[in-house]
């Protein structure tokens, strides 16, 4: 539960229990803490009464309403950060986080009914048939871990690639060493992409960057970092640069080291970011594209390889505790002690 800047504690809640027809129960199996929450846990957006938290899990099934369809008790699910209906025009558009009927975990409903946080033992999934994707049978053990990425920050960061336009034959840089940004890059060489340069200033960051599949590292920011990418490249910008930050800073060293006619996929939350130079863009025909990632739409491509074993970001986990140790994971993400913590019921 939040409760003010840098005081999340652990606390006991009514269980969940299905309370509309297209509800669901899901017994929380793994969850994880977000960067985009240090924005709170740091005050810079601080709740106004104490709330649920969490909205990255994986878990199996536990009850389900009469109008569910599309999961069954037993069935082991991943949830996207964001609830959908599955059905109106944005959902059919593959936009899901601008449903008609979005809901956000640790929010409210229509109705004012508080939704649970994800770090939760039990979690109350409404508009469970857009919401979640079961897997087929359970899963091993082993895999919940690389499962429980597809909540949010592999397909965040796969997010940003799409939306450059990465593929085949392009130069991808990445700004931003969080676990958004290292998936970003694993993103891009999925993509086909033919050479991969992060930045990052911390030793272990680059060796995920590197395990990911990144082919240079820099470790200069800003401008600096700019200049270093474009010696790198013989004075020509990156095809493709992939932000992952969300401050005005990362989105102009983004646009400083994108090449005429490239482009930027952003998917950092801009809280207090960026403010596009349209003169710039204009000048240089830069495009730019993103913003929240539509997980859903995303997840049975990207399922499929991880279960196969082909797509694997569990290493950004480099922490996993207990979830009544929640308030060490945050004040270890933080801290930038941890790159993403894992936590288990």
């Amino acid at each position: 539960m939040w409760h003010a800047p840098r005081d999340v504690r652990w606390e006991e809640r009514p269980d969940p229990v299905v309370q509309l027809p297209t509800d669901a129960v899901v017994r929380v199996v793994a969850a994880c803490v977000c960067g985009s929450d240090l924005w709170t846990y740091r005050g810079a957006r601080p709740p106004a009464d104490p709330h649920p938290i969490g909205h990255e899990f994986v878990g199996v099934v536990e009850e389900i309403g009469a109008g569910v369809t599309t999961v069954k008790e037993g069935d082991f699910v991943v949830s996207p950060f964001s609830i959908s209906d599955g059905t109106c025009v944005h959902c059919r558009q593959g936009i899901t986080t601008s449903c008609v009927q979005a809901q956000w975990y640790g929010g409210t409903d229509p109705d004012g009914r508080t939704l649970d946080g994800g770090q939760g033992r039990y979690v109350r999934v409404p508009l469970a048939d857009g919401t979640l994707v079961a897997t087929p049978g359970l899963p091993d053990t082993k895999q919940i871990p690389a499962l429980l990425a597809l909540s949010d920050v592999l397909v965040t960061g796969h997010h940003a690639a799409v939306s450059a336009g990465v593929g085949p034959g392009r130069t991808v840089a990445v700004v931003g060493d969080g676990a958004v940004g290292l998936c970003a890059v694993l993103a891009a060489v999925r993509l086909g992409a033919e050479r991969v340069i992060a930045f990052s200033s911390h030793t272990d960051r680059q060796e995920v960057a590197t395990g990911f599949g990144a082919s240079d590292i820099i470790s200069e920011r800003g401008d600096e970092g700019a200049a270093a990418l474009r010696d790198l490249l013989g004075d020509l910008g990156a095809d493709a640069v992939l932000e992952c930050v969300g401050t005005s800073e990362s989105m102009a060293q983004a646009l400083a080291s994108v090449r005429p006619g490239g482009a930027v996929g952003y998917v950092g939350v801009p809280l207090g970011g960026a403010e596009l130079p349209i003169k710039q863009m204009f000048g240089a025909n830069i495009r730019v594209a993103g913003g929240v990632a539509p997980v859903r739409p995303y997840l049975p491509e990207l399922l499929a390889e991880v279960l196969a074993g082909t797509l694997d970001a569990s290493a950004v986990f480099d922490l996993q505790l207990p979830m009544d140790r929640v308030a060490e994971a945050y004040a270890a993400m933080d801290e930038r002690r941890s790159i993403k913590t894992l936590l288990w019921p």
